[in-house]
């Protein structure tokens, strides 16, 4: 038997006859495009996010561009960022024709480090070429950022502050989501995530209505919303008055019908992945150079495994010929790829970054993992002589 490195199909056999009865009535009633189950879906989403709204899109890549372009964010800002993530974090910087900068990152999480976003803001200031605006957090891996630091540091500095929470929607912090600190959250509904639809999707959960007014606008095509009606009078649908230049980010009804499905037993199968990671952690303990540390009061929603391991090729090599599949979140970081090789870096550059670009691999990881055949994963790990 073959060893999944995420089982979805676990999953939907597990809801599969409420998922079918969804899509019919998507079906039955024909609004295919934000239809009534996108509302509903967005309801349900923000409460389960101690958030009062939330605003869907078509994926987790165009989540993080609608609030920089509900800010103006633009020519000669600085939006401050990881470079130990994915491409959709710093990617919809340059739409807006702002700049990315890349920040260092904490050697045991994996996730931004404050003091050295501290320095790369006062560095960039200092510089006088560009305006700090905004930064993004990642909750790499499925745990929380330090938003407590992040967040006063942004306040200390007047910057916004977006939770890239494509793989951490969930997450939680001494009780908290991330959208306590942050002012918006973010989060992707592709299928591997753990919240994951079966198809693209995508989210921002805020606290300003005003906000959730113009993103609104913006992921249909600038149409005009409630604020832009103020003392004027139209007749038609609002989507045919365009208010601004925006994009076409819209939820497919279906989506949201297969989401509302998987957001009803999301917080049991966070539980279930925790239990996961840590067979994981008290099995692979003096095999690896190190398992996952959680950020003190976090809990992650491990939507991977990282371990690290001096000699990273070698094991993945070894599993493979066990049968047991791995990854690499990330082997060349963003701030060293061509596209981007020429934007900003924090002082004294990223070598936490670029050291761990070098030891991660991740693990099979997914709620429905049976312990026998994740015994077998941790056999074959320790079983790696080189």
């Amino acid at each position: 038997m073959s060893i999944a490195f995420i089982d979805l199909a676990a999953q939907q056999r597990r809801i599969r006859e409420k998922i079918d009865a969804g899509i019919a009535r998507v079906l039955d009633h024909g609004a295919y495009v934000m239809g009534p189950e996108v509302r509903q879906f967005e309801a349900e989403l923000a409460a389960f996010g101690q958030a009062p709204l939330a605003l869907s899109c078509a994926n987790g890549t165009d989540a993080i561009a609608l609030p920089l372009m509900a800010w103006g964010v633009g020519q000669g800002d600085a939006v401050f960022c990881p470079s130990f993530t994915f491409a959709a974090t710093p990617e919809v910087v340059p739409w807006t024709n702002a700049t990315p900068v890349f920040v260092d990152v904490l050697p045991d999480t994996f996730n931004m480090d404050p003091a050295h976003l501290e320095a790369t803001i006062l560095a960039v200031r200092d510089e006088g070429r560009l305006r700090p605006a905004v930064v993004i957090a990642v909750d790499l891996f499925g745990q929380p950022a330090d938003y407590p630091a992040i967040r006063a540091i942004c306040d200390k500095h007047g910057l916004k502050l977006i939770s890239d929470s494509a793989q951490g929607f969930g997450c939680t912090l001494n009780g908290h989501h991330p959208i306590h600190w942050a002012d918006v959250a973010t989060t992707s509904f592709f299928p591997a995530k753990p919240l994951g639809c079966y198809g693209d999707g995508g989210a921002v959960i805020c606290k300003d209505q005003d906000l959730w007014d113009l993103m609104d606008s913006y992921r249909v095509h600038g149409k005009a919303v409630t604020p832009d009606l103020v003392g004027r009078t139209f007749e038609h649908e609002t989507k045919y008055l365009n208010t601004r230049i925006g994009m076409n980010s819209r939820l497919d009804s279906i989506q949201a019908a297969i989401l509302i499905e998987k957001l009803a037993i999301f917080p049991e199968e966070i539980e279930m992945r925790q239990v996961v990671a840590d067979r994981y952690a008290e099995g692979l303990a003096g095999s690896v150079t190190s398992t996952p540390k959680v950020i003190d009061g976090g809990q992650s929603v491990w939507a991977q495994y990282v371990i690290e391991h001096k000699n990273r090729d070698g094991l993945a090599a070894h599993l493979k010929t066990q049968g047991v599949p791995t990854a690499v979140y990330y082997p060349v970081p963003m701030h060293v790829q061509a596209p981007y090789a020429h934007f900003p870096q924090g002082p004294g550059g990223l070598p936490v970054t670029e050291a761990l670009a070098e030891k991660v691999l991740a693990l099979p990881m997914h709620p429905y993992m049976d312990e026998a055949v994740q015994q077998q994963i941790i056999d074959a790990v320790k079983g790696f002589n080189g």
